[in-house]
């Protein structure tokens, strides 16, 4: 809330205060005239928000009835939750509460059962104050004289009636945007014009246009910010390099997939002469392009995130950036902000140095001829000592390689072309398993949740999915930027700089004790009390999990049972991770943090760390509005691409419809089981098509019991399954079992 606005509303709460009409109030708080309009519409919010009214006499006075105002969120079958800022629980609505709201809007409800242990606090909806859509992407189906919309959005709530005239251009089963007109009531549908016709459903790239509708996302950089990013040209200003430290000469690898163009990181690792390694982690210096409030920086803090779709990115920056001068290509001189650290053998950071550098990147490496080269060295290098040999099996099960896959990855064409360097990835590798060993000892966890790969058609269509296999080539880059991430943290801590860290905190008790229910049918179980709860503790049923059939399900238990990490201008520590400090440093190309806190790294070193209090105060107020609003960029993006994976997994699904696979259950719920296949695609199996039997939902256990065989369904239970059916339509998949 405002601070002026809660002036006025503690004013009218005062238990001295008589109710006043709107002239009597400015008075009262001495309101110059040319501000009084600002004031009449602070009162016109509070009162629309329900926390004053007025009498008959236009005279304001507060509410008695205590409200809240979130967001609605609906279910397909007609209830819905409200999640209520600062509070963890949703509040439950019932559809006769609901007063027709939709998806997505922000509601305003009063607690009509609080909550006790059986179930949550239930609310009515009071008043609708604001709809969260006005446009909607959807099917239209005609039917002459009239039609429909079908959103996309399936908790949406209502199809959109659509009368001839505001027909359009739309046919039958044509993917378009509609604008709503008149929002439903009293059981009535919504109303709407088509605005737009996106393509037929069935047409090459309308399901990747419709999701980027559907979510409003800014497709297109405006001109004058491609303008403002092709001024910042192809090559660096000499003049700046005096300023910097020259690092040219060094041998420094960039390490990507094969497809990445936005090359925000490069590294390099040294041995010390005390045994110790130098790390060097380089990543772009997109602040000294992205100026403060510029119309770069508006359109970048406006989109909070590169999204990252399946066959296109929307990036957060133009490619004149992002693939140009911000992006560390090899051969190429490039500016950047360094983090240098000296690392002990325990894993132990023990001092660092930040500053700004320009670069020239010696190779541009793949994860793929990376980990080709380790697996040469792995094969080559006699096992000195039981250590090695250690480290190497550490490194093997890591890397979920063969000896067999090692043999094959042995390509020689790769060894030859980077002969010269292998002693820089053999150190490199080295470094990666000392800082990997002292997080997993700490309670880091290793969740292994393999990724979906998608491989699509030049139309866009889906040829394979796959499990995205890594390596530890990936595992190398992800300890290097995690330790830099750790390091800026706590260096900005203890200078109480204005910062924005990555925060996630520890689980709820009750949902550890929601997880243990799963755990125990494993013979598992996590210690913890509300007081302790402690990284550790998840760690070790990782461990005890690790290369058995119960891995995948176990893991994915244990990040359903984790809160969303999230941004903040406290730091909170992050709990997956073990950290008292973390933030998001590496990524400044893709993530507005990055570029925030590069903004402020920057000005300390600028001014040799002695930095005005007015720049602290002002920026600390930023951390905040920054935090918040990158926060809600990223849970957007993180829908958008996980929606866009459900689409294509559908449409691969829909052609092989009468097909068996194994699969493993991932979850039990008390309308069926969902089984996940090999390939990471999840299906839905309904209790009616389990067989003949009648099965009976325990949810103590989470497990479905047969009413005469006593047959049980638990998760971590293989199964073999036909694929009933698939719709990309609904975004979903359906098995039936055999």
């Amino acid at each position: 809330m405002e601070e002026q606005e809660l002036k006025v509303l503690n004013l009218i709460k005062d238990k001295d205060y008589a109710p006043m009409k709107a002239k009597e109030i400015a008075m009262i708080m001495h309101v110059p005239k040319s501000e009084y309009n600002e004031l009449l519409n602070i009162l016109g919010k509070l009162e629309m928000e329900m926390k004053i009214q007025k009498n008959r006499k236009n005279q304001y006075r507060p509410v008695e009835e205590v409200y809240y105002d979130g967001i609605y969120r609906k279910n397909q079958k007609g209830f819905g939750f409200v999640k209520i800022e600062d509070q963890e629980d949703e509040i439950y609505i019932a559809k006769e509460n609901s007063k027709n709201a939709l998806n997505g809007d922000r509601v305003l409800i009063e607690i009509i059962e609080e909550k006790n242990k059986v179930k949550k606090a239930e609310g009515k909806v009071v008043k609708i104050l604001k709809h969260e859509k006005d446009t909607i992407v959807g099917r239209f189906e005609n039917n002459k004289n009239f039609g429909f919309v079908v959103p996309d959005d399936k908790n949406f709530g209502t199809d959109i009636f659509i009368s001839k005239k505001n027909f359009g251009k739309a046919r039958n089963n044509h993917k378009v945007l509609v604008k709503i007109t008149k929002y439903p009531e009293k059981g009535k549908k919504a109303e709407g014009k088509i605005i737009e016709v996106l393509g037929n459903v069935n047409e090459a790239g309308v399901d990747m246009l419709s999701l980027i509708k559907e979510h409003n996302l800014p497709s297109t950089f405006p001109e004058p910010v491609v303008e403002e990013a092709k001024k910042c040209g192809n090559q660096i200003d000499e003049s700046d390099i005096a300023d910097r430290r020259d690092l040219r000469q060094d041998i420094i690898f960039t390490i990507d997939g094969e497809d990445a163009k936005d090359l925000d990181d490069a590294v390099k690792v040294t041995k010390l002469e005390n045994g110790n390694y130098k790390l060097d982690v380089h990543i772009a210096d997109v602040s000294y392009y992205v100026k403060p409030n510029s119309l770069l920086d508006q359109e970048a803090l406006l989109r909070g995130t590169s999204i990252y779709m399946l066959g296109r990115v929307i990036p957060m920056l133009p490619r004149e950036l992002s693939n140009g001068i911000c992006s560390l290509n090899a051969g190429e001189d490039r500016f950047t902000l360094s983090c240098s650290m000296e690392i002990d053998e325990k894993g132990n950071v023990i001092s660092s140095d930040v500053y700004k550098a320009v670069i020239n990147v010696t190779e541009r490496m793949t994860y793929t001829d990376v980990q080709k080269i380790l697996d040469y060295i792995n094969i080559d290098e006699q096992k000195l000592s039981s250590n090695t040999e250690i480290m190497e099996s550490n490194i093997r099960n890591n890397a979920n390689v063969t000896e067999l896959d090692v043999q094959n990855n042995a390509d020689e064409e790769v060894i030859h072309r980077y002969k010269p360097y292998i002693s820089e990835f053999k150190l490199m590798e080295e470094l990666a398993l000392i800082l990997k060993n002292k997080r997993l000892e700490q309670g880091y966890l290793n969740l292994d949740i393999p990724e979906s790969k998608i491989e699509l058609d030049m139309d866009g269509r889906v040829t394979n999915i796959k499990k995205y296999e890594t390596t530890f080539a990936n595992e190398i880059i992800e300890q290097f930027m995690l330790t830099a991430n750790e390091t800026i943290a706590e260096k900005f801590f203890w200078l109480d700089a204005p910062f924005i860290y990555r925060v996630h905190e520890k689980p709820d008790y009750e949902k550890v004790q929601e997880l243990n229910k799963f755990l125990f049918n494993f013979g598992l179980k996590i210690k913890a009390n509300k007081e302790n709860i402690y990284p550790k503790e998840f760690a070790k049923i990782l461990e005890q999990v690790q290369g058995k059939e119960e891995e995948k399900v176990v893991s994915n238990l244990v990040l359903r049972t984790l809160k969303v990490a999230r941004y903040e201008a406290i730091n909170e520590g992050h709990f997956g991770i073990a950290s008292k400090y973390y933030c998001h440093f590496t990524s400044p190309i893709r993530r507005y943090p990055d570029l925030f806190i590069h903004r402020v790294i920057s000005k300390y070193l600028e001014n040799n760390y002695d930095v005005e209090e007015n720049f602290v105060e002002e920026y600390k107020k930023q951390a905040e509005e920054r935090a918040k609003q990158s926060s809600e960029r990223e849970n957007i993006a993180t829908k958008v691409e996980r929606e866009s994976e459900d689409i294509k997994k559908a449409e691969y699904m829909e052609g092989r419809i009468g097909e068996e696979y194994e699969g493993i259950i991932s979850s039990v719920t008390s309308f069926g089981i969902f089984v996940e296949l090999e390939n990471t695609v999840e299906g839905l199996i309904r209790f009616d098509d389990l067989g003949d039997e009648y099965f009976i939902y325990d949810e103590e256990r989470k497990m479905l019991i047969g009413e005469h065989t006593k047959t049980t369904y638990k998760i971590g239970d293989k199964m073999n399954i036909r694929v009933k059916d698939a719709s990309k339509l609904m975004r979903t998949v359906d098995f039936e079992k055999i």
